[in-house]
């Protein structure tokens, strides 16, 4: 018997997309028995690539197909892992391996197959899209990799603004960044990114917003480029901020993770509204002393009164003029599972996506590009808890 895995996923895969393992047994006799089956251990852990998780942290068993092939898909026991919101681990990553072996009856007795171990796999939290490939090298689906967003190419942004993304510094077939390279008309200025390729550190962040703690940038500058570099050589596409004034509406700077599992940021600088809304349940109590020797009751009671007041808080927001550019990841907003708005530059406050649905423009069918987004609070006016 001689079982091997022919298909594997890529070095790094994205956990709410298939992560496929896919299994052929060449010996034609065992394949014969009805009660053949590929068996797949799955083991998962995070730390160093070294550790092996516990044994059979699952196992999946698959009948063979029309092809011979059992094929696994792991994704949705790896996505259930990834517990920590990005907020709180900016590096949610790890790794993965499955044993495989083959079972069946032979004759009254059950007989197992020797094990074959895949190589070591890591996932992150994210996700591809349709017409990406399963397995697709994941520095392959931006061109701005290890930058792990889809763009623009070109952003706004305000000088009061803080804010940091997301770079890999693991290996994924491309070279290992060692820092962030800021270029303005005037000057140059690096950010030293670090981690470890054998550890599930392999995600760190660097500033983008000119008020975040790190920006290497000093002085007056109306734009600069962020290009990841490893040593003298660039690795992947650099993304332009144009630095913008501050619009007479207040700004509304709201960030969402994308789906490479990290921050993009947006400034939404023209006309917002909030709103506040109260949903009450009244009972009608019984007044007046009727545990008393006569009846009466007080100028203060009341014959209505709120037993539980829920609120709902919202915001609506406008977008200045954008480029079509940006229809790809208002796409990632709208389909985010984590969104903060960003209040005061130093505030941070959960909110959630209202908006469903938005018909996209082009600048070939539109002359302006704008849009409006609604968002829901994720915390009430009223803290219970």
């Amino acid at each position: 018997m001689a079982l091997s895995i022919i298909q594997t996923p890529a070095a790094v895969s994205l956990a709410q997309s298939p992560i496929i393992f896919a299994v052929s047994e060449s010996n034609a006799s065992a394949l014969t028995s009805a009660s053949f089956q590929y068996n797949a251990d799955l083991y998962y852990w995070t730390g160093t690539t070294t550790q092996s998780g516990s044994a059979g942290d699952y196992t999946l068993v698959k009948y063979p197909n029309e092809s011979k092939t059992g094929i696994f898909d792991v994704s949705r026991i790896l996505n259930s892992t990834l517990q920590d919101t990005l907020q709180s681990n900016p590096s949610n990553a790890g790794y993965l391996a499955i044993e495989t072996y083959i079972s069946f009856y032979s004759g009254s007795s059950f007989t197992t197959g020797s094990r074959t171990r895949s190589d070591t796999y890591k996932y992150l939290d994210g996700y591809q899209l349709f017409q990406e490939t399963i397995g697709q090298a994941i520095n392959t689906l931006t061109p701005h990799w290890p930058l792990m967003t889809d763009g623009p190419v070109t952003q706004s942004v305000v000088l009061t603004n803080s804010g940091s993304a997301g770079v890999y510094v693991g290996t994924t077939g491309a070279s290992i960044p060692t820092k962030i390279v800021y270029t303005s008309a005037t000057q140059t200025a690096d950010y030293a990114v670090t981690g470890s390729i054998n550890t599930s550190g392999q995600i760190t962040t660097y500033p983008i917003g000119p008020a975040q703690t790190g920006f290497p940038l000093s002085g007056s500058y109306s734009s600069y480029t962020i290009q990841a570099k490893s040593g003298s050589a660039s690795i992947g596409q650099s993304v332009k901020y144009e630095v913008v004034c501050a619009e007479k509406y207040p700004n509304i700077r709201v960030k969402w993770k994308n789906r490479y599992g990290q921050w993009d940021f947006f400034n939404f600088s023209m006309v917002n509204r909030q709103s506040f809304s109260v949903n009450r349940s009244l009972y009608e109590p019984q007044i007046g002393s009727w545990g008393g020797r006569t009846l009466s009751y007080e100028n203060y009671d009341s014959s209505n009164i709120n037993y539980l007041v829920d609120t709902a808080q919202a915001i609506s927001v406008n977008t200045d003029w954008v480029s079509e550019d940006y229809n790809d990841i208002f796409k990632q907003l709208l389909v985010s599972d984590e969104i903060y708005w960003l209040y005061d530059e130093v505030g941070i406050r959960p909110i959630t996506i209202k908006t469903p649905s938005i018909t996209f423009k082009t600048g070939v069918n539109d002359k302006v590009i704008q849009y409006a987004f609604d968002f829901d609070f994720g915390q009430n006016y009223k803290l219970i808890i």
